[in-house]
């Protein structure tokens, strides 16, 4: 039975054209665009894990950033510590100088003064973005951010460093740092100690065995902030491939395959014209009719 009000392999034609369009329009997409799963409605499971690993990725790279700031001012300490080392040394090769016989004690002191200007001077100018590691307040927390950590729990962010206590420290605001701590044996700071013409060798020997002191101390600290430097350097280096690895796994779960991707395409434009060629041909089969009536 042919009838003009109703034709089922028109529509039959069309229902497979609009399927054909709508899986051409898909694989269109994903071939602009690099996306298998380019939203929710395409796999909402996938989706929703690339979408939070790539949150989570943005909060590596600040890690990342925060590592590179806590690299530079971990560097800036630990070189105003070994500038102080070298001028301290300094400081007792004078003094070493000053207990040989005849020797113009007052002159040496002249130079050790000058000396306890420049230590003075490397550790008040030893700050990074307003942060000074060698020049503080003993309890205060010297840190870096070192990682972004997801748990089933939620989230945190790691830190590492130290909290510092004299030792740890150049100068502090109450003076008991390596520096302008009062030395053990003599009594006196390494920036303040003096010697004049009438200091004895006895007196000298005190300063020597202090300002080794304080190069013992100054020496423990440099290795602690090489350490620290080192574990950055560390974590800096893991961060960068735990962000690569987790590029490469939302990669695998969003990523189109683009060779798949054009065997469909092209697959699809040949059902396209197909189903148009099929939609035409049912449609004229009502055309027909017309000779019936001649």
């Amino acid at each position: 039975m042919t009838s003009i009000n109703t034709n089922s392999s028109a529509m039959a034609a069309l229902q497979t054209l609009r399927s054909v369009n709508n899986n051409l329009s898909k694989t269109q997409d994903a071939v602009s665009s690099g996306l298998k799963v380019g939203q929710a409605s395409d796999n909402a499971a996938y989706w929703a894990i690339a979408t939070t690993m790539k949150s989570d990725n943005s909060a590596l790279s600040a890690v990342s950033d925060a590592l590179g700031m806590g690299s530079a001012k971990v560097d800036t300490a630990y070189t105003a510590v070994e500038s102080s080392i070298d001028v301290v040394t300094e400081i007792k090769a004078k003094l070493v100088a000053a207990t040989e016989d005849g020797v113009d004690k007052d002159k040496i002191q002249d130079e050790i003064t000058q000396l306890q200007k420049q230590l003075t001077s490397i550790s008040s100018s030893a700050s990074f973005n307003g942060e000074n590691w060698v020049s503080a307040s003993v309890g205060d927390t010297m840190s870096v951010v070192s990682s972004f950590i997801r748990t089933a729990g939620g989230v945190s962010v790691s830190t590492s460093g130290y909290n510092a206590d004299a030792t740890d420290l150049l100068y502090t605001d109450a003076g008991t740092g390596i520096l302008d701590g009062v030395g053990a044996v003599s009594g006196e700071s390494i920036t303040e100690m003096s010697i004049s013409s009438t200091s004895t060798k006895g007196d000298i020997d005190q300063l020597i065995t202090d300002t080794e002191t304080a190069l013992s101390a100054m020496t423990a600290l440099g290795s602690k902030l090489g350490s620290l430097q080192t574990g950055i350097e560390l974590q800096t280096d893991f961060v960068s491939k735990l962000s690569d690895s987790i590029d490469a796994g939302v990669g695998r779960l969003v990523d189109a395959d683009m060779e798949e991707e054009s065997s469909k395409l092209s697959a699809l434009q040949t059902q396209q014209q197909l189903a148009i060629q099929s939609l035409s041909i049912a449609n004229s089969s009502s055309s027909n009719i017309l000779s019936l009536f001649r």
